[in-house]
């Protein structure tokens, strides 16, 4: 495997396209080496949203692992999900880091139809859910407290009860935040306000919102505008990925009360998404992007995280996440900062390789769209057949098999980073309300649930049927 040193090098003698060396905005690199043809593709453009969990790409990009692969690759940020979103639909980015419920949603024409894959799993972990300081004012004197005088955590959403009835009462709804409708923040909200006893609301063809039947309301914020809107008292909380909610606590302006691993331990997070004929028309090129993604997400995991404090400077970049070193290390490097002089350890915060995060799992994608059912935007009952099916068009772990393969064979990566499994995890009981998740039985999942729809329940413009 050439260096990303003697692939520049082979780069300005054998391809003499453009000039070698990076801009200083270091989102542009030196043409490589295509002689070989090794790819059918080599100039790309892969879109971002500002957040720490874009990482594997960033650090595939600035680490050469792109560069290796004989990859030219632009990251260029997007201005939110949905421009990213139709970025990769329209052609404009040939690929993306993206919220995992996209491609599925997506499939099956939630929203705009298109066929997107996610051929690996960008990351586990990685969210939190924020409240305000006039929120966390109102109910940190009543939480359980620990010896050390701490609140006890997991922190449950019952407690918002007396807050949401402080507000009906004068007449305002209670209002929090999340990134997209479809998003990884979404459904990690609302299922940590149904386990509460909260009811978070459904989709209905008519409200695209999904305040029907809720407590509170719910809407949609760009990730890098969250502390700003809830300061100005748009919002009272939200659920955003980082360094969103640590930029609350450094401004002090809100505290988070539950990271989304309390919420489900070992969630996945996002994913790294394509167009279905990009992957087809350009095989070695979608091969060489998951091998070098695959490198990248080691790297970040590698030795106990002896990375990561490169990785802060690296996502501190404005041509990055562009968020104070301080804020991205805060949830980083092993630890998490609820408020000033509560932090606490957090190895498993962010986690980009071990625990085969990687691994595009069936079951993964068949919970997000057990929650896209739940909430009412898939409206009517489907057999558990038709969620096996929709993650197998979707999730491809043949694609992530064959380059992580080929990493194996050239001992890039250990064989047992890769799993033995037949795409679905065990039956996982790893939530904040011990409920049991077999992705084998979606529809036995979703009757466990007092709060949510099940069995022929559907939604139509007129509201919600039930069986």
């Amino acid at each position: 495997m050439k260096t990303g040193s003697t692939l520049l090098a082979s780069a300005c003698i054998v391809a003499m396209v453009g000039g070698c060396g990076s801009k200083p905005d270091g989102n542009s690199v030196a043409p490589v080496d295509i002689a070989e043809g090794s790819v059918e593709k080599p100039n790309l453009k892969l879109g971002f949203i500002k957040l720490t969990d874009m990482a594997p790409l960033a650090i595939a990009k600035e680490k050469g692992f792109f560069q290796e692969e004989g990859l030219n690759v632009t990251l260029e940020p997007q201005a939110n999900w949905k421009v990213l979103l139709d970025g990769v639909i329209g052609g404009q980015l040939d690929g993306a880091h993206m919220l995992a419920g996209q491609p599925l949603a997506a499939t099956i024409g939630l929203g705009t139809k298109a066929d997107l894959i996610a051929p690996l799993s960008l990351d586990l972990n990685g969210n939190a859910i924020t409240l305000s300081n006039k929120v966390w004012g109102m109910i940190s004197k009543d939480l359980p407290k620990g010896p050390d005088g701490k609140p006890t955590h997991p922190i449950s959403a019952s407690v918002l009860k007396p807050v949401i009835a402080s507000f009906q009462a004068q007449g305002k709804p209670f209002k929090m935040g999340m990134v997209f409708p479809v998003s990884t923040h979404n459904y990690e909200l609302r299922y940590w306000l149904a386990a509460g006893g909260i009811k978070p609301g459904y989709y209905l063809p008519g409200d695209v919102a999904g305040n029907t039947d809720a407590d509170i309301q719910i809407s949609v914020t760009p990730p890098p505008q969250m502390p700003a809107t809830m300061e100005a008292g748009t919002i009272e909380g939200y659920c955003v990925g980082e360094p969103w909610n640590q930029a609350a606590v450094q401004k002090k302006i809100g505290v988070p009360v539950i990271t989304d691993e309390e919420i489900w331990h070992l969630n996945p997070e996002k994913v790294f998404g394509l167009r279905k004929d990009f992957a087809e028309k350009y095989p070695k090129t979608a091969a060489a992007l998951i091998r070098a993604i695959i490198k990248a997400q080691q790297w970040l995991d590698a030795d106990g995280g002896k990375n990561r404090a490169e990785a802060v400077k690296i996502l501190s970049q404005p041509n990055y996440v562009g968020a104070d070193a301080a804020v991205i290390a805060a949830s980083m490097t092993g630890k998490f900062t609820f408020e000033p002089g509560d932090t606490r350890p957090a190895t498993d915060f962010n986690i980009f390789f071990n625990h085969n995060a990687g691994y595009p799992y069936y079951s993964d994608a068949i919970w997000y769209l057990t929650q896209m059912r739940r909430w009412g935007q898939i409206a009517e009952q489907k057999p558990d057949q038709w969620y096996v099916d929709t993650a197998k068009a979707v999730y491809r772990p043949d694609l992530y098999l064959a380059a992580a393969k080929a990493l194996i064979a050239k001992g890039v990566i250990p064989a047992d980073s890769v799993p033995d499994t037949d795409g679905f995890k065990p039956a996982d009981s790893g939530f904040i309300d011990g409920k049991t998740y077999d992705g084998h039985k979606p529809n036995a999942y979703l009757d466990q649930f007092a709060i949510g729809l099940k069995g022929k329940a559907t939604v139509t413009a007129a509201g919600v049927a039930s069986n």
